[in-house]
């Protein structure tokens, strides 16, 4: 009643309810009016539920649904020929476009393409290349899936790795290539856990799926006994790792073994990629081990004959954005083991085995499963749903705008709508920039690793410079990356240099959408290729990248301070402890801590943050209990020991 915030008219009702003139139910207009100011939503949600309403997704492409189209699913496993048998109806039409998951696919038909006598452009978020002399459009065209043109009319359409549509980020790509393209043949190749799921979206078409089954052309069998050991290796090996830890603990331990190895993994380059997998085909090269991630599951041709996986464990995003470690998938074991003893290389017959012991029995159970039937496709919503709602929403920012899309969304049984948390990620950082919101839109759907600081910080300087509008040039950007650029001299140096790599694939994505603020792609995209080549020399010589990184970093205890030292022999010491009660007296230990003896210490952390692997570790501990040996026999005569000093009694011996 003392409140001096309150409208006049409240005062009045409260009164008159002190005074019994009024009853409290009088308030809810007022209640109702201070709800709509502070929840907008209330007074326009029936709109918004018909601007989300996400139920019939082939209304969205009248072109396509204009036509009858022909859908042919080639279904199999690697190495089938499935994609082969696609293609070549593809080079056989008039006109004709190939969707792949990556640019490496899409360079790859664009070459094989235009190799064959087909003119055919390339298209991807990064880079566009027209053949025509005049600059005119081929009838052919190779992109990546999201760039792919649902209003322009082709003969034919290939749809690559068409189970991706369940992708719970990248679904969405597929979906639309499916239901969008204005083709009078539809190609689709994939796995055959997809094909029950096309079928019933087809069927809300009108259109008819035709299935084409394939087998695989040469075969592949799980050995009976795991590699165990690096000395087993033998000339066309590739060991698969899930982390960049691993890839450098095992190259580094291969070139210990005085062999030479590539590598390969996902945050490369595509030309290093193609570099690294030319120098491992080679017969002439003495590389003859590739140590790899799941990277080459697709998109690279390699000359396999057995794959090995280091471990089944692999970290995953789960659909809530949480990280997740477990074995991987049937498909992806499928995926991967299919790539050794391809048709087009030299090993007829492929072998699959993993590097313990304990993983080969679950590799064969993985393996055995079968894959889990497809049962729904990804959507996403466009910029003009979004620019709709921010009509009714004015004040409301995009983070929260796609929060209130997805909660007011309607999908029939067979659709989702696609993790959108890199999208939310990139609105976020630049919220407090001014854009249009077609602009900030998309900024926010642009291409990048919110793990690498750098990219993150130059998509907030990039869309500060346009808000200012001032034009990125050349010039800035060679200043803004500190451009010449220096070979690597560690591995920091090199993801580095891949985060600047990343850095102009972003320049170029943003320069086909703002071609006036961001003039320079043909120079940027020189300047990229050089870099390629820096990036290049760098991997070519990872061994002594790893060797300098362990030496400076990790196995230097005289370099680290008194404080740092004493925590980190604590730590492997109390390790030193744990691996010995988990031993017989005498014997080695040979095998990583379990994750709940590394709790909370801070060997358990360096292990985590990549900067410390397991056989690090060992090595590590080795060397402490050698310097406290020594330094014990310095310091103490026989049958004595210095005040402060711990002794164990009856301890048994260190390895």
């Amino acid at each position: 009643m003392q409140s001096h915030s309150l409208d006049v008219d409240i005062h009045i009702i409260l009164n008159d309810i002190c005074f019994s003139a009024a009853h409290v139910d009088d308030l809810f207009p007022f209640f109702l009016r201070h709800a709509k100011q502070i929840f907008p939503v209330l007074e326009c949600k029936d709109d918004l539920r018909k601007i989300s309403d996400l139920r019939i997704p082939p209304n969205w492409y009248p072109e396509a649904r204009a036509i009858q189209r022909k859908i042919i699913f080639h279904s199999g496993p690697t190495n089938s020929g499935k994609t082969y048998h696609a293609i070549q109806k593809y080079l056989s039409a008039k006109s004709g476009v190939y969707c792949g998951p990556l640019k490496l696919l899409a360079h790859e038909i664009f070459e094989k393409s235009n190799a064959a006598g087909v003119p055919c452009d390339l298209v991807t978020g990064e880079e566009r290349v027209t053949v025509g002399p005049d600059g005119k459009q081929a009838a052919h065209v190779a992109c990546t899936v999201e760039m792919c043109s649902v209003t322009t009319p082709y003969e034919v359409a290939v749809i690559d790795e068409i189970q991706m549509i369940k992708d719970p980020a990248r679904g969405w790509a597929w979906t639309r290539a499916l239901l969008g393209l204005c083709a009078e043949e539809v190609h689709l190749c994939g796995e055959s856990a997809a094909i029950d799921l096309v079928t019933e979206l087809m069927y809300t078409t009108g259109e008819e799926v035709e299935v084409r089954n394939y087998k695989r052309l040469t075969p592949i069998s799980v050995l009976d006994h795991a590699l165990e050991s690096l000395d087993n290796l033998r000339p066309g090996d590739c060991i698969v790792c899930f982390n960049k830890n691993d890839i450098y603990s095992v190259s580094r331990q291969i070139e210990i073994r005085g062999l030479e190895s590539a590598v390969i993994y996902g945050s490369l380059p595509p030309g290093t990629k193609l570099a690294q997998a030319k120098k491992f085909n080679d017969p002439d090269d003495p590389c003859k081990i590739l140590v790899a991630t799941d990277a080459i599951g697709m998109g690279l041709n390699l000359s396999i004959r057995r794959i090995i996986f280091y471990s089944l464990i692999k970290p995953t995003i789960n659909e809530k954005g949480e990280k997740e470690i477990e074995p991987i998938t049937t498909s992806q074991a499928l995926q991967i083991a299919g790539r050794a003893g391809r048709f087009s290389s030299k090993y007829k017959e492929g072998e699959v085995t993993t590097m313990n012991r304990e993983d080969l029995s679950l590799l064969k159970e993985i393996l055995k499963r079968p894959v889990n039937p497809i049962k729904a496709a990804g959507l996403h919503p466009t910029a003009e749903q979004i620019e709709m709602f921010a009509y009714h929403l004015p004040d409301t920012t995009l983070s929260n705008l796609i929060d209130i899309f997805v909660d007011f969304s309607q999908v029939d049984g067979q659709y989702f709508v696609c993790n959108m948390d890199d999208f939310k990620f990139s609105a976020e950082l630049i919220q407090h920039i001014p854009l249009s919101l077609r602009v900030r839109y998309v900024f926010c759907t642009a291409p990048i690793n919110k793990k690498q600081p750098f990219v993150c910080s130059s998509l907030l300087q990039f869309a500060r410079q346009y808000s200012r509008n001032e034009p990125l040039t050349f010039s800035w950007l060679r200043r803004y990356i500190k451009w010449p650029l220096l070979p690597p001299k560690n591995i920091k140096d090199l993801m580095d240099l891949e985060a600047v790599h990343d850095v102009l694939d972003l320049y170029l994505w943003l320069s086909y959408r703002f071609i006036d603020m961001f003039p320079d792609a043909n120079f940027i995209r020189d300047l990229q290729k050089e870099l390629d080549g820096i990036i290049q020399e760098g991997v070519h010589n990872i061994t002594k990248l790893i060797k300098i990184s362990e030496t400076h970093k990790l196995l230097n205890l005289e370099s680290l301070s008194a404080e740092n030292q004493s925590r980190l022999s604590g730590a492997l010491k109390s390790q030193a402890r744990r691996m010995r009660s988990t031993k017989t007296l005498g014997s080695k230990a040979t095998e990583p801590p379990t994750s709940n003896a590394e709790e909370k210490s801070l060997a358990s952390r360096l292990v985590q943050q990549g900067l410390l692997t397991a056989d690090m570790l060992k090595q590590l501990e080795k060397e402490w209990l050698t310097q406290q040996t020594e330094h014990g026999k310095e310091k103490t005569e026989p049958g004595t020991h210095s005040k402060g000093t711990r002794r164990k009694k009856k301890e048994p011996p260190s390895d």
